[in-house]
């Protein structure tokens, strides 16, 4: 597992576009056939991605970790971008269309990844957070998402926001999680950039 270290606002202030790109963007992501996983410095986030195309691919443990399995101490929230795809905990499977969200709570101690057709593989974007409860695993589908429409035609930014893990959806310890859906015509959704000193945000 990579570790990934953030500079401090006032050197990030002094980056220029490579620099920039090297301390926050993530292109070892999705790749075919292997579980990336990306520790980070930042509230202890760990980004990741799993492409199973053959065998199933494990998620284990590491040693930044220091546990005897990954979501010992921590909970996990996965979000499936490509083909249909299933993801077992502890002996249950959980199948995951397009779009499809997992919540995988603290104390699950066998997770892994698999795709229903190697040749059209699953893309599972991984998002975990130390935990200090446990909360249960649950699926939840589009049809299942908090939708919240924002933006408008004048400013081209007309998008719906579907909120999975949150305050009135999934239960979680700490994790937020979701999608955008972008209108026909509009073309960003963060602008201008921004930060906020209240919580993280790791963009797919």
């Amino acid at each position: 597992m990579k570790t990934l270290q953030m500079p401090a606002p006032s050197q990030t202030a002094t980056l220029d576009t490579g620099a920039l790109r090297s301390s926050f963007l993530l292109e070892e992501l999705f790749r075919p056939g292997e579980l990336t996983l990306v520790y980070t410095d930042l509230d202890r986030a760990i980004i990741g991605s799993a492409v199973p195309q053959g065998s199933p691919l494990v998620l284990d443990s590491a040693d930044e970790l220091r546990a005897s399995y990954f979501c010992e101490r921590r909970e996990m929230g996965v979000l499936n971008f490509g083909a249909k795809g299933t993801v077992m905990v502890d002996g249950v499977a959980h199948e995951l269309d397009k779009c499809d969200c997992l919540y995988i709570g603290r104390g699950s101690k066998e997770v892994s990844f698999a795709s229903a057709d190697a040749s059209s593989p699953a893309e599972f974007y991984l998002i975990s957070y130390p935990a200090h409860a446990a909360y249960p695993t649950i699926k939840a589908t589009p049809a299942d998402a908090t939708r919240v429409e924002l933006g408008t035609k004048e400013e081209c930014n007309e998008r719906t926001i579907c909120q999975y893990i949150h305050e009135n959806g999934i239960k979680s310890c700490q994790l937020v999680m979701g999608y955008t859906e972008f209108k026909p015509g509009s073309i960003w959704n963060t602008m201008p950039a921004h930060t906020h000193l209240r919580r993280s945000e790791v963009y797919c």
